[in-house]
C-alpha cells in the first residue's frame, strides 16, 4: 500500500480525550499491554478509553468509521488495518512489530535481546545443540527465529530451523505431527526456543508424540510468559518474561504527545525482556558430569540466600580447585562469577518489574548491604541501579 503523509485532524480541545485502544485480549502480551497502559492512565490521565473485542489480526471494529474520538493505541497485524487507520486521519501509535504504518510510532519486543537472552539461558545448562520452532506466516516469528539462530552461531554453533511449509492452516493434529517428525531427526539433548507459548504447547505435545523426554531430550522455552497456559503445559514450560506494561506505558505516553499536538516520529522503538520464567521444561543441565551438573543447579536455586563456594562443595562434594576449573571449561566462569550472575539476573527482574525499595532488592538478592548492591550492580551492568529501573518505567 503506497503511503503518503498522513494530515491528522486537529487535537482535541476537550480536557478528557477519548481513545480506542485495538489491543486483543486472548494472551498475556496483549492483556499487559493493556495493564501499562491503564497504569499510565491512572497516573496521567483521566482517559474516556474504548476497548474493542478483538482477537490478534482481526479486521478493526467498523464502529470506528462513524467514532467521533481523538487517538488510538492498536496492534496492527495486516495492510487492511493499516490502511483503515490510516483513513481515519487520527493520531495512532502501534505495539505490533510489522510496523506496517510508518508515520506512527511504533513500540514493540526487542528479538535480538530475546534472542540473546535465550541462548544465555540454554548455555548455562550446558545444550550444545539448538533449534527454533517459528510460525512461518508471521514476521516477528521470522525476525525472532533469524535473531536467535544468528545469536548461536556468534556462539560457535548451529541453529537447526523449523519450517511447516504449506501446514499453516492445517489442524492442531497435523502441525504436532510435523513438528515430531522433525524433531525426532535432530541431535540431542536439544534446545529449542519455541516463537510464543502456544506454539511451545505444541512443541511439548510434540516431543511426547516423538517419545523424547522432556527437558533431558529436548528442553523447550517459549516466549510470553502467560501463567496459565505454561502451568497447564505437561511439563510446565519455561518462557521469556516480555515487558508488555512497558510498552503499553510507552505507547499511552507517545498518544499524549500526539494529542498536545506534538510532533512523534514514526521510528520503531524495541522494547528488551525482562528475565526468563524457569519451569520444569528446562530446569535440567546438558552437562556429562554429573557432580558438576549438581553444583550448577544448586547454584542456581540458591544464589539469592547468601551462599559461598563452601555451600556448594558441601552440596556436590569435590575439591575447591576441581570445582573451579570444572565450571570455568564448562560456562566460563568461577563458581563465584556464577553466583553474581544469578543474583544479578534476579535484581535486573525485580527493578524492572516491581516497584521494591532499592534495599529490599538488594535484600533479596542475596546482597547484605544495599550500598555495596549499588556498587556491584553499576560495575558489572554499566548504569546503577536507579537508572535501570527508570529505564524500564519504574518510579525510583
Amino acid at each position: 500500500m503506497k503511503r503518503t503523509e498522513r494530515k491528522l485532524r486537529r487535537p482535541p480541545t476537550q480536557s478528557t480525550p477519548r481513545v480506542a485502544l485495538l489491543v486483543e485480549t486472548s494472551n498475556a502480551y496483549g492483556r499487559d499491554i493493556l495493564a501499562g497502559i491503564v497504569d499510565y492512565i491512572r497516573v496521567h490521565g483521566p482517559w474516556n478509553v474504548y476497548l474493542a473485542e478483538t482477537g490478534r489480526g482481526e479486521e478493526a471494529p467498523r464502529w470506528l468509521e462513524r467514532w467521533g474520538g481523538d487517538g488510538i493505541i492498536a496492534r496492527i497485524e495486516n495492510e487492511r488495518i493499516a490502511g483503515f487507520l490510516e483513513k481515519t486521519k487520527l493520531p495512532v501509535v502501534d505495539v505490533s512489530f510489522a510496523h506496517l504504518l510508518p508515520a506512527a510510532p511504533t513500540f514493540t519486543t526487542d528479538n535480538p535481546a530475546i534472542a540473546r537472552m535465550a541462548v544465555q539461558h540454554f548455555l548455562e545448562r550446558g545444550f550444545e545443540h539448538f533449534a527454533y520452532c517459528g510460525r512461518d506466516e508471521f514476521v516477528w516469528s521470522l525476525d525472532r527465529g533469524e535473531a536467535f539462530a544468528r545469536a548461536v552461531r556468534e556462539r560457535g554453533f548451529q541453529c537447526h530451523m523449523y519450517s511447516q511449509g504449506n501446514r499453516a492452516d492445517d489442524g492442531l493434529d497435523s502441525q504436532v505431527d510435523a513438528i515430531s517428525g522433525w524433531l525426532a531427526e535432530l541431535p540431542q539433548p536439544l534446545a529449542l526456543l519455541a516463537c510464543y507459548d502456544l506454539r511451545g504447547q505444541q512443541v511439548l505435545d510434540a516431543a511426547r508424540q516423538a517419545n523424547l523426554a522432556v527437558p533431558e531430550q529436548v528442553a523447550v522455552l517459549s516466549v510470553d510468559n502467560d501463567e496459565l497456559l505454561c502451568a497447564l503445559s505437561p511439563p510446565p514450560l519455561s518462557s521469556v518474561i516480555l515487558n508488555g506494561k512497558r510498552t503499553g506505558w510507552l505507547a499511552a505516553e507517545a498518544l499524549t504527545r500526539l494529542l498536545a499536538g506534538e510532533e512523534v516520529p514514526g521510528c520503531v522503538l524495541p522494547v528488551p525482556p525482562l528475565g526468563i520464567a524457569t519451569r520444569q521444561s528446562t530446569d535440567t543441565l546438558a552437562v556429562a558430569d554429573p557432580q558438576l551438573a549438581r553444583a550448577l543447579r544448586f547454584i542456581r536455586e540458591h544464589a539469592c540466600d547468601g551462599i559461598g563456594v563452601a555451600d556448594i562443595i558441601h552440596h556436590a562434594p569435590m575439591a575447591r580447585r576441581s570445582l573451579e576449573n570444572r565450571m570455568r571449561n564448562t560456562i566460563g566462569r568461577s563458581p563465584n562469577g556464577e553466583i553474581l550472575r544469578v543474583k544479578l539476573a534476579r535484581a535486573r527482574q525485580l527493578l524492572a518489574g516491581t516497584e521494591l525499595s532499592l534495599a529490599e532488592v538488594a535484600s533479596r538478592c542475596g546482597f547484605r548491604y544495599s550500598e555495596y548492591f549499588s556498587v556491584v550492580f553499576k560495575r558489572e551492568t554499566g548504569v546503577t541501579a536507579g537508572e535501570y529501573r527508570r529505564a524500564n518505567g519504574i518510579p525510583n
